[in-house]
């Protein structure tokens, strides 16, 4: 990598860590219905391990945000890259419900708290100059979106013609381009980058975050992009098999191709948004990003699901996908300083783990009860508005002491 800036060493390897870390963990929701088929589960049953993963990928964040900014990033990335691993391990020999929670559920999540968006873009964000932040965060997260854009329908496929055991062993194998990665990721904060809160400890960082409006107001509404992406990430590919269904079965390929048209879409939104947050403010993006969340699916349930509404609703929630991240995680650099950024995004990031949570498990539930999704749709059209409120009050600017 001779002849490239460190940032842009960062990016890259950022860049790969993220595709894999979400590329793989995307693959779960086309595994719901093979691997509930095969042990004879109901639908819930792995919609669970599905939803406790998003909880401790939520709940370990901050952990790994202080690991981060305490001892080192390299660190807190290569134990969640050894998590990662393991829960593969285990998730693709489990035979029972709890192997299932330990492996795709616990380890998986220590995993992608360890390798995703939480420590990824913290280093991206604390070796780039914050004139150039939301351009360079942005990039990292579209870059890293491609995972999603090519894995679900590669694994969909490895699935019908292998089957789900040997699809996981090909995506455990898949972790390893990490091992050259990691070992970029270290970045040392630019002058230009200095806060008030830099020289803070973490109680004193914490106690001035939490009283802070504008990171209260964040915190709640990243609560629904957790729910919306999580739900639609566990759920779209089954959904979409059984409403497009023909005599011959389910259009399980369909569902598995959805994921992965959203994730070419969420490169392209991702990209638009970065500029977007270089000149206008990041909560009223953050505002019409929600709002039209809702829009869209709003439509979608609207008319009869058929494989050309699939695609183009695919296309549409693509777009609206994952831009919320740079934004937020920009919102929480502007306000605080990078040199903290892994551990306060990591109590927002959180908030949206409790939402992925509800979303994938209360998806699961509702089906088993009622049958379909009706329920989890409507409620994530509420959330969307709610999230569209709540961000118009949140201040895209420097957190600064009260005059005496």
């Amino acid at each position: 990598m001779r002849g490239l800036s460190n940032s842009t060493i960062i990016i890259l390897a950022g860049s790969v860590v993220l595709t894999l870390s979400f590329g793989i963990r995307s693959v779960f929701g086309v595994m719901l219905d093979p691997i509930s088929e095969t042990f004879g589960w109901p639908r819930e049953t792995f919609s669970l391990s599905i939803a406790i993963s998003n909880i401790v990928w939520g709940a370990a964040q901050p952990i790994f945000g202080w690991i981060a900014d305490r001892y080192g990033d390299r660190r807190a990335i290569w134990l969640g890259f050894a998590c990662y691993l393991a829960g593969m391990i285990v998730t693709v020999f489990a035979q029972s419900p709890m192997m299932m929670h330990a492996g795709t559920g616990f380890l998986v999540g220590m995993g992608v708290s360890g390798t995703a968006f939480g420590l990824i873009l913290s280093v991206v964000g604390r070796s780039t100059p914050e004139e150039k932040r939301s351009q360079a965060l942005a990039l990292t997260a579209a870059l890293g979106s491609l995972g999603q854009m090519i894995l679900p329908a590669l694994s969909g496929w490895l699935v019908e013609a292998y089957g789900w055991q040997t699809t996981l062993i090909f995506m455990t194998i898949a972790l390893a381009p990490m091992v050259f990665c990691i070992p970029f990721l270290k970045a040392d904060i630019p002058l230009s980058n200095a806060s008030e809160s830099d020289h803070l400890k973490t109680g004193a960082l914490l106690a001035r975050a939490f009283g802070h409006p504008s990171y209260m107001l964040l915190t709640m509404g990243f609560f629904v992009c957790g729910f919306h992406v999580a739900f639609m990430s566990a759920h779209l590919p089954a959904f979409v098999a059984e409403m497009c269904a023909t005599p011959e079965g389910p259009a399980t390929e369909l569902g598995a191709i959805s994921l992965s048209i959203v994730g070419f879409a969420n490169f392209v939104g991702t990209l638009i948004v970065g500029q977007l947050g270089a000149r206008l403010p990041k909560p009223w993006i953050l505002s019409a990003i929600y709002a039209l969340r809702a829009v869209v699916i709003l439509v979608f349930i609207s008319f009869p699901i058929t494989p050309v509404t699939v695609v183009i609703f695919s296309v549409a929630i693509g777009l609206l996908w994952l831009t919320t991240v740079p934004l937020t995680t920009g919102l929480v650099a502007t306000m605080f300083g990078p040199k903290h950024m892994a551990t306060l995004y990591g109590f927002v990031f959180l908030s949206h783990q409790v939402g992925s949570f509800i979303g994938i498990y209360l998806g699961g539930r509702v089906y088993d009860l009622y049958g379909n999704y009706d329920l989890i749709w409507y409620a994530s059209i509420v959330l969307g508005v709610f999230s569209a409120i709540v961000h118009l009050p949140v201040r895209d600017r420097a957190w600064s002491a009260a005059p005496a």
